[in-house]
This record gives C-alpha cells, structure tokens and sequence, in this order.
C-alpha cells in the first residue's frame, strides 16, 4: 500500500502516512493488522532540503556570471556588455530567488525591493549607453508601477473583503498614467507629436476597473457572476 498524497509505502497496519499525516484509508473501512514499516520513534525524511535547492540554484547562478565577466574582461580589458548579462541574472535572483531564503517571505517587503532592484538596472543601463532618458522617463514609470504594485500588495494583505475596489481602483490608476507616460516618451525621445494610442488602453481599462468596481457595490450583480463563473 502506498500513500495516495506523497506515495511512501505503508503497511497494512499504518493509520496515517509517516511523512504528511494523510490518512490511507476511508475512516468507516476495518484496517487490517500489521508490522509497521517505519519506527514509531524515527519518520522517513525528505531527502533534498530548500536550504540545498536554492544553494544550488545560487551557484548556477553564478557560473554564467563569472564567465561572462572573464570573456568580456579577457577580450575588452573593461566591463562592457558583461554587465548588461549580470544585471539580468542579479535582477532574476532577487526576484525569484532570494525570496525563498525566508521561511515566510513578506511581499510587502519584497516587491518594492524588486521595483527597486529593476530601477537601478534600468539607471545603469542609461549611464552606460549615456542616454539620459533615466530621469525623465525611467524613473516615473518604474517608480509609479512600483508604488502602485506595492499599494495592492499592502492593501490586499492587510484587508478583508476589498479586492474588487483594491483591483478596480489600481486598474483605473494604471489607465491614468499611461497618457502621462506617453507625453513622457515624447519630450524624452524627442517624437514629432503626441499620437494618443495611450487613449485606447485608458478607455479600457477604466471600464474594467469601474466594471470590478460596480460589482463591488451591486452584491446581486456580483452574486449573479460568481454563480455564472463558479468563482
């Protein structure tokens, strides 16, 4: 017999699974007598620890970055693209890895260190291609994604029953900004005139944002899709 949850193999005799506590058998089925397999005292264990995973993925991590800054020193004599590729993988780890370190990772802490980590490879980027559109265009954007991300994330960690008005809100936000961002591309890049696509995706999203919105207010209106939606 083996487990139905994390497949460790049981004896006839176990009520629970050793390893993750899941009961073998129906509560009302007569459970046959036996020889446990494990001590009662001594529980198989999981082989490969997080601790080890993320070391490894560390090191992978790593290696490219190593070898990248030896070709490109070896072949430049100074740091060139080599540092577009580390910055890469160094915004990666601190994204999707470095996390994971915690047992209980806050993103309320994370995710404005993320926005943070992407604002200086994107001030790097500017510094080394000396192209100064970092302050005037860069910064505004990655610094009001950043707030914005962040305001959801502590809004929806922190209260109960608002994700329709928090979503909805943050949608029309978003919806907002992007006309902003988009005379920002014109004064930074130098554009012969303001187009207005920036037009298209504020219509939309300020009636997804008011449709989530509205749903939040009319509970029957709301009702009625969760129960066309199975939500």
């Amino acid at each position: 017999m083996y487990c139905i949850n994390c497949g460790v193999k049981l004896a006839d005799s176990e009520k629970r699974c050793p390893l993750c506590g899941t009961v073998p058998y129906h509560p009302d089925i007569v459970r046959q007598e036996g020889q446990a397999l494990y001590p009662q005292d001594r529980y198989p264990q999981a082989k490969v620890s997080n601790k080890t995973v993320l070391g490894a993925v560390t090191i992978l991590m790593l290696i490219p970055i190593f070898i990248t800054l030896i070709c490109d020193l070896g072949i430049h004599g100074k740091i060139t693209w080599s540092g577009f590729v580390v910055g890469g993988i160094l915004l990666c780890y601190i994204g999707g890895v470095l996390p994971q370190w915690f047992r209980n990772p806050n993103p309320v802490i994370f995710v404005p260190c993320g926005f943070a980590a992407v604002g200086l490879y994107v001030l790097y980027i500017d510094l080394a291609l000396h192209g100064g559109w970092f302050l005037s265009f860069a910064f505004p954007v990655v610094g009001f994604l950043g707030i914005l991300v962040t305001a959801v994330v502590v809004l929806t960690r922190y209260t109960r029953g608002g994700e329709l008005y928090i979503f909805g809100g943050a949608l029309i936000a978003l919806g907002a900004f992007l006309p902003l961002m988009e005379y920002l591309m014109v004064l930074t890049f130098k554009m012969p005139r303001f187009v207005g696509w920036s037009l298209y995706p504020l219509v939309a999203l300020v009636l997804m944002g008011g449709t989530l919105i509205f749903l939040a207010i009319c509970r029957p209106a709301r009702e009625a899709v969760q129960r066309k939606t199975f939500l």
